[in-house]
């Protein structure tokens, strides 16, 4: 069991992060790749996976990820990024004699390879060659899918921030995930090796991700900044792949709704009251609340009532509709439970 102690400040400096990590994303769909888990979510995308990375690429990022056990720091830094080649220079510039001593580390779990000797020696063009898989890998199994994985990952933030703004930090912590236990100062996360992380008021950020399964995982190094990255709620839908239309086109969804109830459905991610619907909208309260009532018949969002307010949410329909209905070669629902929209 992994022990994370919090001291009084640490409790006022946990964030939950806004969108996907780009490398944590890459670094955890190559474990699911390795594993037979969850067929039902991940099985097209294997399928889709393996047709479509040359071998010898996905032999270079296997050998660094074993499907348990430890995988390099550096391939998932502590720094922010905005986007995968941000991420992926930072990985890249991490200081040789770190990524030595991480792949010694990684050689306890997994025979060192004549590649990752190469890596740990610094041979000249290694990391040009270990970027380049990434970069073929990234293409194929994760950019086709960012946009799914972005909105699963908006609605799981916002729904942990309303935990957080309704009943404060310990029900966040409390209800992060089935195999993490919140015992105030400390919080345990069941089924990782048995060790003490102590966050001495450096806080902590909770990073959702798509591919993290059952188990949250986190940097080994104690000293880098502390981040937990935990599994949002799985369910069929969840990687929907965008077809080149939907990537080139500014506003397919519009298309489909039309734009007012496009932007009202993508405001419901987040969470909003009616008058937030109606300013993120830029229309009247009143035509805010007709759009929130077409929504919520459709199923494609709900509303409960906040105080003296109500607040709109997306739904799990609306979430699939707007990660990519109909797209790429995903499987369709039964035509029964698709939304009928009437103005």
């Amino acid at each position: 069991m992994l022990r994370i102690h919090f001291t009084p400040r640490d409790l006022t400096r946990v964030t939950v992060a806004t969108r996907p990590a780009p490398l944590w994303e890459v670094l955890l769909s190559l474990h699911m790749l390795q594993h037979s888990d969850g067929r039902l979510i991940f099985e097209d995308w294997r399928r889709h996976v393996r047709t479509s990375v040359a071998p010898d690429q996905m032999r270079l990022l296997l050998e660094l990820t074993p499907p348990k056990g430890y995988s390099p720091d550096f391939l998932t830094p502590a720094e922010s990024a905005p986007d995968f080649e941000a991420a992926l220079e930072i990985a890249l510039a991490t200081p040789r004699q770190q990524i030595r001593g991480q792949l010694d580390l990684l050689s306890k779990y997994r025979p060192a390879s004549p590649w990752t000797r190469e890596l740990a020696q610094g041979e000249r063009g290694s990391l040009h060659k270990l970027g380049r898989a990434l970069r073929t890998y990234h293409a194929a199994a994760i950019a086709p899918y960012w946009k799914s994985i972005g909105t699963h990952i908006s609605a799981d933030h916002a729904h942990r921030g309303e935990a957080l703004a309704r009943h404060g930090v310990d029900r966040l912590l409390s209800s992060l995930h089935p195999r993490v236990r919140w015992v105030a100062p400390v919080l345990q996360v069941l089924d990782m090796n048995d060790r003490d992380l102590y966050l001495d008021g450096r806080g902590i950020e909770l990073q959702p991700s798509a591919f993290c399964w059952q188990v949250p995982t986190k940097l080994r190094d104690p000293e880098l900044k502390p981040i937990l990255v935990y599994p949002i709620q799985h369910a069929p839908g969840i990687l929907r792949q965008a077809s080149m239309d939907q990537i080139t086109s500014s506003d397919p969804l519009g298309s489909l709704l039309g734009s007012t109830r496009a932007a009202a459905l993508e405001a419901a991610v987040a969470g909003c009251t009616t008058t937030e619907l109606a300013k993120r909208c830029k229309i009247s309260p009143a035509a805010a609340s007709h759009q929130a009532t077409v929504l919520r018949e459709a199923g494609l969002i709900t509303t409960r009532r906040a105080g003296a307010s109500v607040r709109h949410e997306i739904t799990q329909l609306g979430i699939w509709l707007l990660s990519g209905y109909g797209s790429g070669n995903t499987r369709h629902p039964h035509p029964q439970s698709v939304p009928r929209l009437t103005a």
